[in-house]
């Protein structure tokens, strides 16, 4: 049987977001709002021995902060972040979801306290159920609605 293979440049210096599910590298993009004129290799629906099909993206002369890193996490809580360094990994980086995401997700409550126009109060949700990727919920602060992790770029404020 022949090996399927895939050439994909590698990037000089960056990072590389492996293990995107499939289908999510845009969110992934639009979330971290990288600019125009930023380097980026694409693919979707890559053949993963351990996940079946996964995306990734490699952002050439970018390394995430950690904001990033947890914006990434919440579309891709089973990402790996590579830093690159003279064509090289030099570090591998595991993403893991916050406990909390504060002021990145729009609460579904028209009643919640956060979408009333008198009051200016981020959005604050607590992380339920982080270890399991179809179980993962939000649940907000203030009134208790539950988002679920497949209908979550439904509600991201970007």
């Amino acid at each position: 049987m022949e090996e399927k293979k895939y050439l994909v440049s590698k990037i000089r210096e960056g990072t590389v977001i492996d293990h995107i599910p499939a289908g999510k590298v845009a969110i992934v993009l639009k979330l971290l709002n990288l600019g125009q004129n930023t380097k980026l290799i694409t693919a979707t629906n890559v053949d993963s021995g351990k996940y079946g099909k996964k995306d990734f993206v490699k952002v050439e002369g970018k390394n995430l902060n950690i904001k990033e890193i947890n914006l990434v996490s919440l579309i891709a809580p089973s990402s790996t972040i590579n830093i690159i360094e003279d064509w090289e990994v030099k570090e591998k980086i595991k993403v893991k979801l916050p406990e909390v995401v504060k002021n990145i997700l729009v609460c579904p409550n028209s009643n919640c306290i956060v979408n009333s126009e008198r009051e200016t109060i981020d959005t604050k949700f607590n992380v339920i159920n982080s270890d399991i990727l179809d179980r993962i919920s939000f649940q907000c602060n203030y009134c208790d609605t539950i988002i679920n992790y497949k209908e979550l770029s439904n509600y991201l404020k970007i």
